[in-house]
């Protein structure tokens, strides 16, 4: 603590001489509390390491979520120059593992009667859990439409509207996808996971809108006190790994043979422009469509629950998409940057885009607001929809937090908490958990993580997004 400067209520510097070698200083979005929990368990130290890479800009920098991870810290951002390069690190195993929101018409009288019998029904529908196979078989030549095509390629199989392609980033697809660099092995774990919740801290669940803190903003992506909603967190399942940990191994050989001195070896890493480069980043985005596209089956079965359920169609129970947004991530993007606008590699590793109204990434309804943001909470907590800002594109590339961000290893939860004495506390604050086994409920109990709801204080402290609405779990559906 004692090598940061606080330089206001809710912004650390870490100055180069934290650790030599640093090419950047470092940046720490986080309150006081944050900060030391960032310190205990070494993730401003990933902070620094991360500043080592070559061709970084600026700063490296932490949302208030951070906690330790792969190489980057989870909740770290960082761009890169023509100069620069790209990490898989810095995008992690689960490659655009994000969240989306789907809005209904319904209010929370309406679902509480039977909310029993609608998740249990959620949970007959979706498949889930670690190692699943989903209901839509997708041999190679199926993986490689999806591999291109991410979203349209799924809804014209017949999953979701065309519609649901109006409130996705860059229209659902990363287009500088190529089948062609996914290894075999990535092929064949993808094969049949396409629409399938996974386990760890993926989940799906019905929520209710408790609060409203911008009603313009609301108002404009269909949010209203008393709304149900629900919330989908899913990745890029086994494909992502595969690809994540193919190319580790490629960037590692990239660091031996130009002999790049890094902190960590965990940072491997290649030239941007160089082979090794384009082909990472061209198998990324394969994960990514996938990703994208099996949060839009996930969302086709639970369109399809709720029509089982109330025995009405989706369009009239107004089962519309309000937005899906990735959080594992390297992109593309044009910045500011020494007074210069210029085009940027921008890893962003538990981390959300957070643009602001008029920005050209944003999808067309929503121009004038600024793009949605989606934070998740843990079992049994509050999540949020944000908004983009102006300050993000001058404070931090664009971005903000995407969650509460770990305290306690997945390992030690299970050692101190108790899933069955979990589920009987969320049962008796009137909330339905459906999960495969209590200790992996226990793994993501709200003990384990920081509070979301100081993570997002601080996000809008800082300037970084903006408080849109808070919403209270009712049901949980888990792996």
């Amino acid at each position: 603590m004692e090598n940061l400067k606080q330089v206001s209520e809710y912004k650390w510097e870490m100055n180069r001489d934290y650790k030599p070698g640093m090419r950047v200083p470092g940046t720490i979005y986080a309150d006081m509390e944050l900060v030391r929990l960032a310190e205990r368990d070494r993730a401003l130290e990933q902070v620094a390491n991360v500043a080592f890479l070559p061709g970084i800009v600026d700063r490296s920098l932490a949302m208030p979520d951070i906690h330790w991870g792969y190489g980057f810290p989870i909740g770290g951002v960082a761009a890169f120059g023509k100069d620069g390069v790209v990490s898989p690190g810095g995008v992690g195993f689960d490659i655009s593992c994000g969240v989306r929101l789907v809005k209904t018409n319904l209010d929370e009288a309406d679902v509480k009667p039977s909310l029993g019998e609608l998740v249990a029904a959620m949970a007959a529908n979706i498949p889930k859990g670690l190692g699943v196979r989903g209901r839509i078989h997708s041999p190679e030549g199926v993986l490689r439409k999806v591999f291109t095509g991410g979203v349209k390629a799924v809804v014209s199989m017949g999953y979701g509207r065309e519609s649901d392609l109006e409130y996705l980033e860059r229209g659902g697809v990363c287009r500088e996808a190529d089948p062609g660099k996914v290894s075999a092995r990535a092929y064949e774990r993808g094969k049949d996971q396409l629409g399938t919740l996974g386990s760890g801290n993926h989940f799906l669940e019905v929520q209710v809108v408790e609060r409203i803190f911008l009603p313009e903003v609301a108002r404009a992506f269909g949010l209203h006190e008393g709304q149900v909603v629900v919330m989908i967190h899913s990745g890029s399942r086994g494909v992502g790994h595969q690809i994540c940990t193919d190319h580790l191994k490629v960037m590692d050989a990239v660091v031996r043979r130009t002999g790049l001195e890094l902190p960590d070896r965990q940072l491997g890493c290649a030239p941007l422009g160089s082979r090794e480069a384009d082909d990472y980043m061209a198998a990324m985005a394969c994960a990514c469509n996938y990703a994208m596209g099996n949060r839009q089956a996930l969302m086709h079965w639970t369109r399809h629950s709720f029509e089982r359920h109330f025995k009405s169609s989706e369009r009239k129970l107004g089962m519309d998409l309000m937005f899906d947004v990735s959080h594992n991530i390297a992109r593309m993007e044009t910045h500011e940057s020494n007074g210069k606008r210029t085009e940027l590699c921008v890893h962003r590793k538990g981390a959300t885009a957070s643009f602001p109204p008029g920005h050209p990434e944003v999808p067309r309804a929503y121009a004038q607001t600024g793009q949605p943001v989606i934070i998740p909470g843990d079992v049994g907590t509050h999540s949020y929809v944000l908004v983009g800002t102006p300050e993000a594109m001058t404070e931090s590339f664009g971005s903000t937090c995407h969650g509460a961000g770990r305290t306690m290893s997945r390992s030690k939860a299970k050692k101190t908490i108790s899933g069955s004495e979990l589920r009987e506390r969320l049962k008796a604050q009137g909330i339905i958990v459906m999960a495969g086994k209590d200790s992996q409920l226990a793994e993501e109990a709200p003990e384990a993580y920081k509070d979301v709801s100081r993570v997002v204080d601080v996000c809008e402290g800082a300037g970084l997004s903006r408080k849109v609405a808070m919403m209270r779990p009712l049901g949980v559906l888990k792996g």
